[in-house]
């Protein structure tokens, strides 16, 4: 059991983050949104891992283009 709760704690540390991010945007704990791409991509023979990854791609463009500068001669 031990072995289970490094591999959840793992990925917990060294995710995407869209989870918790989207959780953040409605109002959701992220553990139930993780549950339901979970249960998604069971139903859907993997679909919604790639809307998952789809997902974590663009949240990490996102953050490279607009990132918060506090002047103009930031750039």
């Amino acid at each position: 059991m031990r072995f289970i709760y490094n591999i959840r704690s793992f990925f917990e540390r060294h995710g995407f983050e869209v989870a918790s991010r989207v959780a953040d945007k409605i109002g959701m704990r992220a553990k139930n949104v993780r549950l339901f791409f979970i249960y998604l991509s069971f139903a859907t023979v993997g679909l919604w891992f790639a809307v998952y990854l789809t997902l974590a791609f663009l949240l990490k463009l996102k953050d490279l283009v607009y990132t918060k500068r506090s002047s103009v001669f930031d750039l």
